[in-house]
């Protein structure tokens, strides 16, 4: 049996730690192998890439996409190679192991500069237009950061006497791409997985297209799909911290407790508040196979992390963990010609989704609907205006709100909600909606922004804490 196993990009770029921990760690002989991992692009590459994912500062591809001159994208994809070459010199001492890094580095970007400047000159006439082939560009850009960490990983392995390979599924220079399955069982083709470790890029060029779907959460969905392809016995997940029951930094790492286990729908319910412990597509491809899924911090190896299961439910009722998010809008639209019309909710539905707008939640009365949701000012200003056009007759109120919810896997606790309106009272904190299902596996507070610490603070407090008081006691 073997497992698959995810590293993000901040973990990436503490490699030498990742050795001692991880990938070499003090496994010897046959303990090595068995084992296939994921791996992103080094913190900030794909930000230099393609552009910073919290800022919107522009990288390569946005200096391409929005037409600037040919020197602007040219000089950031050297400023590129600079960064490439300069963690190349922090990984290796030896000359054969930097010269082979370098010259991968250099033989990528070659490529990529020789066909963005033909694909620059084709689209100069007017039969060919630029827009019809940048989602290409911003893939072919993308994958060149997981080319580059999973590259350089092969070197290091082998330089410490270890078999490994590397499995590239960039897809560079083939000639036609292969459905996102059938390349993944291509590439692992003839592999021994009992006598070599195999390193593979988080970035799969397919026929579908991940990032069309998926943008820069493609590494998960190839990290789901080699383990559901290749059978695996566990899927594992190495972040820079535990899956714990609220952030650690909020309410004290020493009030803090890691979450032994639970199940994909706490993992679902975590995607949706923007916490993912793993992208809720490439879970389901875990959990219809049977897969578990284990959350890991990276450099604490003998900890045993969140194992995340199809069928695990907490033998006692109880909350496991307080998330939320700040980012959230709430668009309150108020029409009393609504009652009974389910019109409105597709059609604002679609035009939140068009928009590109998350919805995190939603709830209505008889003649109002107010969409919980996430995304730029200027997108969720823009479907205000878009809402009043549509429905003259109504009224649209947009409110700055964060969501705090109450988790877990068995959360059927007599008296929770009593518990949780009282500690948000006690604690000054007004609650503006409360969302409970019928499931009961999460319970939502929604309050104001500048409410949320409070909030998590106040919830933890009264809904987990007493726990371990409890224990000790």
């Amino acid at each position: 049996m073997h497992t698959v196993e995810k590293i993000g990009g901040t973990s990436m770029s503490r490699f030498r730690e990742l050795m001692d921990n991880i990938l070499v760690g003090k496994r010897t002989g046959d303990q090595l192998y068995n084992r296939i991992f994921v791996v992103s692009a080094y913190g900030g590459i794909t930000n230099m890439l393609l552009e910073h994912k919290k800022t919107g500062e522009p990288g390569v591809y946005a200096r391409f996409a929005n037409a600037e001159s040919e020197e602007a994208w040219v000089e950031a994809l050297n400023q590129v190679q600079v960064r490439m070459q300069e963690i190349n010199a922090e990984l290796f001492d030896t000359e054969f192991e930097l010269h082979a890094a370098d010259q991968f580095v250099i033989a990528r970007l070659n490529d990529v500069r020789d066909c963005m400047k033909s694909l620059h000159n084709l689209c100069s006439y007017g039969h060919f237009q630029l827009d019809e082939h940048l989602l290409k560009v911003r893939e072919m850009l993308a994958s060149i950061g997981e080319a580059h960490s999973a590259h350089n990983s092969v070197l290091a392995l082998r330089a410490e006497g270890i078999n490994a390979r590397l499995v590239d599924l960039t897809g560079w220079h083939m000639e036609q791409p292969l459905p996102f399955e059938e390349m993944i069982a291509k590439q692992f083709e003839g592999i021994e997985l009992d006598k070599e470790l195999v390193i593979a890029t988080g970035y799969t060029h397919c026929q579908e297209g991940l990032m069309k779907t998926f943008d820069r959460g493609y590494s998960e969905m190839t990290f789901s799909m080699i383990a559901t392809v290749t059978g695996a016995d566990e899927a594992i997940i190495h972040k820079e911290y535990h899956l714990s029951s609220a952030d650690p930094m909020l309410v004290g790492s020493e009030n803090v407790r890691t979450i032994g286990r639970t199940n994909y729908d706490v993992a679902d319910q975590l995607s949706n508040l923007g916490m993912e412990a793993i992208h809720p597509k490439a879970a389901k491809g875990l959990r219809r196979n049977g897969v578990k899924l284990r959350v890991k911090n990276a450099f604490e190896p003998e900890h045993e992390g969140t194992l995340i299961s199809q069928d695990y439910h907490s033998e006692t009722p109880r909350v496991e963990i307080i998330a939320g998010r700040k980012d959230v809008f709430g668009i309150e639209i108020f029409d009393q010609e609504m009652l009974g019309d389910a019109g409105y909710d597709i059609e604002i539905s679609t035009l939140l989704r068009q928009l590109r707008l998350y919805v995190v939640n939603k709830d209505a009365d008889a003649n109002s609907i107010t969409y919980y949701v996430s995304g730029s000012r200027k997108m969720v200003n823009r479907a205000t205006r878009l809402i009043e056009d549509k429905y003259p007759e109504g009224s649209v109120q947009l409110h700055n709100l964060a969501i705090v919810s109450a988790i877990g896997s068995h959360m059927k606790v007599q008296g929770i909600l009593a518990r949780t309106a009282s500690a948000l009272a006690e604690a000054g904190i007004n609650v503006q909606a409360l969302h409970q299902s019928i499931r009961q596996v999460e319970m939502q507070c929604v309050v104001s922004e500048e409410d949320y610490e409070q909030a998590v603070i106040a919830l933890h407090q009264a809904l987990i804490e007493p726990r371990a008081d409890e224990a000790a006691a």
